[in-house]
C-alpha cells in the first residue's frame, strides 16, 4: 500500500499494487508519512473503497474526537457482522462525523427534536431502525453517555445510506420523505392502515426504494415491457391504476420524475398484492 494523503493520524487514503484507492484506519497508520511511501500493513486495522465521485475533506475528518472513531469501527463491524452491510470510505466518515456530533448534542443537552416524518421512515425501514438502535447501544456503552430516544431514527439513514448503491446521504433521506407520501396515497386511495411488518409490505417499500435509487443515481431499468401489459394492467386494476395516476403526480410535482410504462406496471401488481393482502386478513 503507497500513502497517498492523510485524513488525520489514524486515517489515510492510500492505493494498491493494481492503482485502486482504499481509505484505511489504524492506529498511528498514516503518521510521520509522505506521499508514495509504504504504508505498514500491520497498522491497517479496517479498508474502505474509496469512491471519486465522494469526496472527503480532511478538515472535517480531523475535528472528529478519537472516542467517536472507536464508536464507529465497533458499529461498522457490528453492521457488517450482523447485517452484512458494508461501507465505502465516504459513508464510514460520514457516520463517524454524525456519531461524533451525536455524542456532542448529548454531552451539550441538544437534543434533535422529533420529526413525523423521520418516525414514519423508521417504520418504513425497520432492518435499517433496527441497525441503529444497535449502534446507538454500542455508542453508549464506549463513550459511557446514554443518548435521547429519538438518536436511531436519525442515525438509521445512514445504514439506508449504505445500502443504496451509491446515492449520498441527503438523496437517501429525500428517498424516505417520498416512499413516506406514496404509503400515505395508498393508505388514503384504501381507507386502509397497511402493516409495515408484513411481507408484502416490506416488497411494496424494497421496489420504491429500488426506483428511487436508479433515479438518483441515474441508472435506467434493465430491459422494456411490451406496452400491451400496461393497457392489460390498467384495465384489470382500475382502482390501481388511478393511484398509481395520482403517485405519479405526486411525484412530478415532488421531484419533476415521471413514471414510465415499466414502472406503472410494477407499481400496480405491487399496489395490488400489498392492499389486497389487508383486506384478507380484515374479513
Amino acid at each position: 500500500m503507497k500513502f497517498i494523503k492523510s485524513y488525520n493520524n489514524n486515517a489515510a487514503l492510500v492505493q494498491d499494487g493494481h492503482g485502486k484507492e482504499w481509505i484505511v484506519t489504524g492506529k498511528g497508520v498514516s503518521f510521520g508519512l509522505k506521499k508514495g511511501q509504504s504504508v505498514a500493513e500491520e497498522k491497517i486495522e479496517r479498508r474502505f473503497k474509496s469512491e471519486k465521485d465522494q469526496e472527503i475533506e480532511p478538515q472535517v475528518v480531523q475535528g472528529i474526537k478519537p472516542k467517536s472513531f472507536e464508536a464507529t469501527d465497533k458499529v461498522t463491524k457490528m453492521a457488517e457482522e450482523k447485517y452484512q452491510l458494508e461501507f465505502t470510505g465516504y459513508q464510514y466518515f460520514a457516520l463517524a462525523d454524525h456519531i461524533d456530533f451525536a455524542i456532542k448534542r448529548t454531552l451539550d443537552g441538544a437534543a434533535v427534536p422529533d420529526g413525523t416524518v423521520a418516525w414514519e421512515g423508521a417504520k418504513l425501514f425497520p432492518k435499517e431502525f433496527k441497525m441503529a438502535q444497535d449502534a446507538v447501544q454500542i455508542i453508549e456503552d464506549t463513550v459511557h453517555i446514554s443518548m435521547e430516544h429519538s438518536e436511531p431514527v436519525y442515525l438509521m439513514y445512514h445504514f439506508i445510506n449504505a445500502e443504496s448503491d451509491g446515492s449520498k446521504l441527503q438523496d437517501t433521506v429525500r428517498m424516505s420523505q417520498y416512499i413516506s407520501g406514496i404509503v400515505n396515497i395508498v393508505q388514503f386511495q384504501y381507507g386502509v392502515t397497511l402493516d409495515p411488518n408484513s411481507f408484502n409490505y416490506q416488497r411494496f417499500v424494497s421496489h420504491l426504494r429500488a426506483l428511487m435509487v436508479r433515479r438518483i443515481v441515474g441508472d435506467k431499468q434493465e430491459g422494456e415491457l411490451d406496452p400491451a401489459i400496461l393497457q392489460l394492467m390498467e384495465l384489470k386494476y382500475p382502482e390501481e391504476k388511478e393511484t398509481v395516476d395520482r403517485i405519479g403526480t405526486y411525484l412530478q410535482n415532488k421531484a419533476d420524475w415521471q413514471l414510465t410504462p415499466d414502472d406503472r406496471v410494477y407499481l400496480i401488481l405491487h399496489i395490488w398484492r400489498v392492499t389486497h393482502r389487508d383486506e384478507e386478513k380484515t374479513e
